[in-house]
């Protein structure tokens, strides 16, 4: 399983990060996941999302 959200396909970022004294290294920004199950095509499975889709609404949670 990928580090990305099946509704926006929102994934793994990756940068630099800055010390005080500008030293450079490399990091990732992983997106807040969850496991939900949720109903895709009409029937429930597990899939991953992201929070902030969930937050908003756009995900039909199966109980």
């Amino acid at each position: 399983m990928a580090r990305v959200c099946a509704i926006c396909g929102k994934g793994v970022t990756v940068g630099m990060q800055y010390s005080h004294s500008h030293i450079r290294t490399k990091r990732i920004w992983v997106p807040n996941l969850q496991r939900v199950k949720a109903i895709v095509n009409g029937a429930p499975r597990r899939i991953l999302v992201c929070t902030r889709c969930l937050r908003s609404g756009k995900v039909q949670r199966a109980i």
